[in-house]
């Protein structure tokens, strides 16, 4: 731990496995780093041990022999421990012969002395051996820490002194347009999101770098996407972080429970946007945690056992969201004795929450239905049946009822609704994005020197089956990859096919693409 090539990361304490930063200055002995405060309760034991008959003190042990490395002054351990062990057989010898020229000087007494006071042998070599205890000396660092302790243990970095320099500089920030701007470039549709998104990002990064300015504090932009699977949440907030460089940890909520209880505890969520900022806590105290199927952390209506994964999960992030000091497992989802924690701030952290919250159009549709009236222009109780995009007119009481609890809400001070895709938006997801799916198989076979086309009547044979699934954006990968399996087997076969494409009927399996040879 204390050589060069590790002088930018934390010393780890090999009992408590706190960082330096936690723990204090650490003691180094032999490659192995112990805290103060282990330190002390180890000298606290060694003190109270009772070894045969007498408490076993330290501080005897002032000119050797060190029963521990590292300690004492000196590194040559070995001798202290030879010259330890010939003083403690020369006092048993000594104890021996007294014990002799007792039994010699005693005998011409025996007969005048009770019985019952005579001394028990064992009780005199008992009391012969009292002083240094014979101790098995050995030299743990001789073994290395990637012996005893694990070479591979996740470090933490070490934190920087002074004024923390923020990841993206005030000059740097991109305005909410130019944000848009590079989100329409892979995302189609979806304007409103990305506008709010745009607005929420900038305003966190500006909270960050003036952070110090004045006194006036900015609160977080903290948001909470709700849309059906596939509408594109997830790569809103991939593309976000990669356009802005800065660490990025997606979490699942459905595997986090209350601390105590099988499955990962809450403090995970921060401790993969650690390991996403390469362990240096500076970096993630700025990050961006996207947290998805939020929705299903929300209170069981009707349950007798306790809600170990529902309402008591949102109360445990409420400290997360709100920005506290956080004590978070290294390299681990959940905190135990054999891994390192550190404290990791959220105050900076842009939380970004994303759910489907598939019961919600029902709760949403109940409450419209009762502002419904009787009579001419009324508005019918089966107008909103078949509306799709009936989330976006979703209120806090809505999502009280659905079962997050007003305070989780609170924290999540902008909400936003994604829209379901049409027809017409998943003709432009298959040809408009950069990384496009078309585009990729595009890039394959041209590897091949085979250029590959779509008819834009296979684009819309390719978005109605997708459409007929209602699995969003991800029904489009699963679709082509299907069809798409006999070319890439057949085309490497033969080196004369030149073009390939890909018609409505070869979707439809009516008929085949149209392959078309190289000219010479």
């Amino acid at each position: 731990m204390g050589t060069n090539e590790n002088k930018d990361y934390e010393d780890v304490c090999m009992i408590c496995h706190r960082t330096e930063s936690v723990a204090g200055k650490m003691y180094k002995m032999g490659g192995m780093c112990v805290c103060p405060d282990c330190m002390r309760t180890s000298m606290d034991m060694l003190n109270n041990i009772d070894l045969g008959g007498g408490n076993f003190n330290f501080g005897n042990f002032a000119g050797g022999p060190w029963p521990m490395p590292g300690f004492g002054p000196g590194n040559n351990q070995a001798k202290a421990a030879a010259e330890g062990e010939n003083a403690a057989d020369q006092q048993v010898e000594k104890a021996e012969e007294d014990k002799s020229a007792d039994d010699s000087a005693t005998k011409t007494d025996d007969l005048s002395k009770n019985d019952e006071n005579k001394p028990d042998e064992g009780e005199k070599k008992e009391e012969g051996n009292r002083g240094v205890p014979r101790f098995s000396f050995l030299n743990l660092g001789d073994f290395g820490p990637e012996m005893l302790f694990g070479g591979n243990r996740p470090k933490v970095k070490k934190r920087t002194e002074g004024e923390r320099k923020p990841l993206v500089e005030l000059k740097d920030i991109p305005a909410p347009h130019k944000i848009k701007e590079e989100l329409d470039q892979y995302v189609v549709g979806q304007e409103h999101a990305k506008k709010v998104m745009s607005v929420a990002v900038y305003n966190h990064y500006k909270r960050v770098a003036t952070d110090t300015m004045d006194d006036i504090q900015i609160e977080k932009s903290n948001m909470l996407l709700i849309g059906p699977t596939g509408s594109g949440k997830t790569y809103l907030v991939k593309t976000l972080a990669k356009m802005l460089n800065v660490p990025l940890a997606i979490t699942d909520a459905t595997s986090l429970t209350e601390a105590g209880y099988i499955g990962d505890d809450i403090e995970s969520v921060v401790s993969k946007l650690l390991a996403a900022a390469d362990n240096d806590v500076d970096k993630a105290e700025q990050g961006i945690i996207f947290i998805d199927e939020i929705d299903k952390i929300a209170k069981k209506q009707n349950h007798n056992s306790r809600d170990v994964s529902g309402e008591s999960v949102q109360q445990g992030m409420l400290k997360l969201l709100e920005g506290s000091d956080i004590e978070v497992p290294v390299g681990a989802s959940s905190k135990n004795v054999m891994v390192p924690t550190t404290t990791v701030n959220t105050r900076n952290i842009l939380f970004i929450c994303g759910g489907a919250f598939s019961e919600l159009d029902e709760i949403i549709k109940r409450r419209l239905k009762k502002q419904t009236s009787i009579g001419f222009n009324a508005e019918l109780k089966d107008k909103f049946d078949n509306e799709k995009n009936i989330h976006l007119q979703v209120t806090i009481e809505d999502l009280k009822k659905f079962g997050m609890i007003p305070e989780f809400i609170g924290r999540l001070p902008m909400i936003c609704g994604l829209e379901s895709l049409t027809e017409e938006m998943l003709v432009n997801i298959l040809k408009e994005p950069k990384n496009a799916i078309i585009k990729q198989y595009q890039k394959l076979l041209r590897l091949d020197e085979v250029d590959l086309q779509f008819t834009e009547g296979a684009l819309k044979a390719i978005a109605q089956k997708a459409m007929e699934k209602d699995t969003g954006a991800r029904a489009l990968r699963a679709i082509i990859d299907e069809f798409m399996l006999d070319i890439m087997y057949e085309i490497p076969k033969d080196e004369n096919i030149g073009k390939v494409t890909i018609t409505e009927d070869y979707i439809n399996k009516k008929g085949g693409p149209i392959i078309e040879l190289r000219s010479e």
